[in-house]
């Protein structure tokens, strides 16, 4: 178990420096003179570089040790944070963000592949859930480091902190020796149609553009056409991979799950902000704790997913989401306090349902199929996150005016936070009806 908490750390760095950046926005629209839209390159180019790198990574683990693809991608990673830390001008900042993106996406592949292939199946769910609290620490670090490094010193030292990851190599290399891989072809243009299909698809959402969509359907039509005509021949995504019924049907199920939950880093610090008037660091205190909390229940909840199985760990992730989010559409624009102690139940309730879910999908995949099909459930994971993220913006952009749930208690400043968070309490009920059901019977059967 030691490869899975030198995992963690890793994961912790990456996810952190998907994350610090937010704060460091204005900063970068100031010193290069800069509009919003060109600014949140700095974010939307890592997200896409990084969604399309955890399906790549994925695959290339197949056929390449993953000591060798790690110690690459580390270095990378680790040369887009040198890039960035040196940028005089924003192009710099850009090529130095694709670099990063592009080897720290290594971390959530192999955060899926190396639990199934060096942890019994019996320890999975603990080794899993590992992992996702070194996620959710990232995730909870980010912003106040962030907001410390822009607030006392230059926001090029944001680069700098992600260099502490060329620690974890050796002990990568030192750890990760029993690859069995496969001297397979790689299918090159199925790589490229797949990347630009969610390049594309991603750019359609963050730009809310219709002909961008309509031509990310064209290249996902010619990419499924293109692995269809290549079964049997090696294909970047073996299609044989969705008749694995139990595979699809988990993948579906956690598609369900993550695209409303994965954006509440997003909403949560627009409500504090907006209604709660908290700046970005108070912000940031504000969240720490429930994301502290979470890394330190992910454990637990791993360990409780060998015990007791994956559908009891995410019947407790379910009621805790719902719980949440029904009180906090109650007592949305109350004392920020209040949204503290909540967030502590629902970013619990959000461990437990990623360690629960992947854990889940990681049962349903054999030999060949592991490296690809986990990728594929990190990919959609981002998409499904930025989807969300996008739906929510186009929400808050319009504004309600309305009756919500809080107005019960007359807080009527955030009545279109209110509403959405019942919304969530909904979608989850609704997703806990259908899809807890289906999960515990693919569990039986296997």
């Amino acid at each position: 178990m030691k490869i899975i908490y030198i995992l963690a750390f890793a994961m912790i760095l990456s996810v952190m420096n998907s994350t610090m950046f937010n704060v460091a926005l204005p900063a970068l629209r100031t010193e290069f003179q800069l509009t919003s839209s060109q600014v949140s390159w700095v974010v939307t180019g890592y997200i896409i570089i990084y969604a399309i790198g955890s399906v790549t990574y994925g695959k290339l683990a197949d056929r390449y040790q993953l000591k060798n693809l790690l110690t690459f991608g580390l270095l990378v990673f680790a040369a887009g944070s040198l890039l960035g830390f040196l940028s005089q001008n924003y192009a710099m900042v850009v090529a130095g963000r694709v670099l990063q993106s592009a080897g720290a996406s290594v971390i959530p592949a192999s955060s899926m592949v190396i639990p199934i292939r060096y942890v019994d199946a019996r320890q999975r769910g603990r080794a899993l859930g590992i992992t996702s609290s070194g996620m959710a620490l990232g995730t909870a670090l980010g912003p106040i480091i962030g907001g410390l490094v822009t607030s006392f010193a230059d926001w090029r030292y944001l680069f700098a902190i992600s260099l502490l990851s060329l620690i974890t190599i050796p002990f990568f290399r030192k750890y990760l020796n029993r690859d069995e891989t496969q001297a397979t072809r790689i299918d090159l243009l199925g790589g490229v149609l797949l990347a630009l299909s969610v390049t594309l698809l991603l750019l359609a959402i963050t730009n809310k553009s219709i002909l961008l969509g309509l031509l990310t359907i064209v290249l996902l039509a010619a990419f499924v056409w293109h692995i269809v005509r290549k079964r049997g021949e090696a294909p970047f995504v073996d299609p044989a991979i969705f008749a694995n019924r139990n595979y699809t049907m988990t993948l579906i199920i956690a598609c369900l799950v993550l695209v409303f939950n994965l954006c509440v880093p997003y909403l949560i610090p627009q409500l504090l902000s907006s209604v709660n008037g908290l700046s970005s660091f108070q912000i940031g205190l504000v969240m720490f704790p429930g994301a502290l909390v979470a890394a330190i229940f992910g454990i637990i909840g791993g360990r409780l997913a060998d015990r007791r199985g994956n559908s009891f760990l995410l019947g407790i992730a379910f009621t805790l989401q719902l719980v949440t989010y029904g009180l906090l559409s109650l007592f949305t624009g109350s004392y920020y306090l209040v949204i503290m102690v909540l967030l502590v139940l629902g970013n619990t309730g959000l461990t437990f349902a990623q360690v629960g879910i992947a854990n889940a999908v990681s049962r349903t995949l054999t030999g060949s199929q592991v490296g690809v099909g986990m990728g594929m459930y990190m990919m959609l994971s981002f998409i499904c996150g930025a989807v969300g993220t996008t739906v929510l913006g186009l929400l808050l952009d319009q504004g309600y005016s309305g009756w919500s749930p809080s107005s019960v208690f007359g807080m009527q400043q955030g009545s279109v936070f209110s509403m959405i968070f019942l919304v969530f309490a909904i979608w989850i009920g609704v997703v806990f009806a259908g899809g807890f059901s289906l999960l515990r019977r693919g569990e039986s059967q296997r």
